[in-house]
């Protein structure tokens, strides 16, 4: 019998937080973040991260793990995450890998192993070098002209994995989006259930917009203001994320702060977007239509474990 992994993935201000919680509350569960932002401290309300009070008891991982000055990549997140993985099942508890990055979650679903891949200094000094020459989006192009899929997933201010997917076309000769689609077609070594939590179209981007708000009613600006006095810049992998590369921007002077936020918003919905479109990529995922259970969160869960009991990933609770 293969180990049980359940996932529970969906866009951004879908309710995943509160889902899983509920759900690791019925099933024995302890939760992996798969979210990119809230691995850093100190980035609490930008990243929406779940505070303590929140977890209601639930053990949760890869939360408040590096310093904003730290690199967190798909290579690290793998190992962080089998390590913890293990833990959990020592434990007798079932690991919930819960979030939106899908590049991370593919990455522990299938076992696509990152680490041998091999990076070459001068490609890479190279494509820096012309990010720097014609900007973000000139090389997002040349990205887009011979690995569209990957273009079309990876936002033109991710530099380092536009740049991957540059370097790893021109090392191999074909494009990295072609040698993801071969890993994802591995067997899994769990026995799992994917789930996608979803939710109408125009209630998704209302509530983005209620979250900005939101974030900025709790004092997103004055976060981002610390940050930067202890030396945060644009050039982190941690301020590249949504909230705070748009308020980083109004703090830097290059435009008033109406303009971060709706830029902020703005880029929040069209991340969502990619997310579902990654998603629905994705095979073996069971999706989770909120409309289609009428809101009722009960149900939701109700569904879930029928499914986890189907499955033999739980017994019958």
């Amino acid at each position: 019998m293969k180990p049980p992994l359940v996932v529970l993935a969906g866009p951004t201000a879908s309710g995943k937080t509160a889902l899983s919680i509920e759900l690791a509350k019925q099933i024995g569960g302890s939760i992996i973040s798969a979210d990119s932002m809230q691995v850093y401290r100190h980035m609490d309300i930008g990243s929406a991260k779940v505070k303590p009070k929140e977890m209601q008891g639930i053990p949760h991982y890869l939360i408040d793990e590096l310093d904003p000055d730290e690199e967190f990549n798909i290579v690290l997140f793998q190992k962080l995450a089998a390590s913890y993985m293990e833990e959990i099942y020592a434990a007798g508890r079932i690991p919930m890998i819960v979030g939106g990055t899908g590049f991370y979650i593919q990455s522990v679903l299938y076992g696509i192993d990152f680490s041998k891949e091999e990076a070459s200094t001068k490609i890479r000094e190279e494509l820096e070098a012309f990010a720097r020459c014609y900007g973000n989006v000139k090389l997002h192009e040349e990205l887009a002209k011979v690995d569209a899929p990957s273009a079309n997933a990876i936002h033109p201010n991710n530099i380092k994995r536009v740049i991957r997917a540059l370097e790893f076309y021109r090392q191999n000769g074909y494009p990295i989006s072609q040698h993801n689609e071969a890993e994802r077609q591995k067997a899994s070594p769990y026995q799992f259930a994917y789930f996608v939590l979803n939710d109408d179209r125009k209630r998704l981007y209302d509530k983005i917009g209620q979250r900005v708000e939101l974030m900025l009613r709790q004092g997103l600006l004055t976060e981002v203001e610390a940050l930067k006095r202890k030396g945060c810049h644009k050039g982190m992998v941690s301020m590249q994320g949504l909230g705070y590369k748009e308020i980083l921007s109004y703090l830097d002077g290059e435009c008033p702060l109406e303009e971060a936020v709706s830029v902020l918003k703005r880029d929040t919905r069209r991340f969502a977007k990619r997310q579902l479109t990654w998603f629905r990529r994705e095979r073996d995922v069971i999706w989770l239509n909120k409309q289609d259970f009428a809101y009722d969160t009960d149900a939701i869960i109700k569904h879930m474990v029928a499914i986890l009991e189907e499955k033999g990933i739980v017994n019958e609770l």
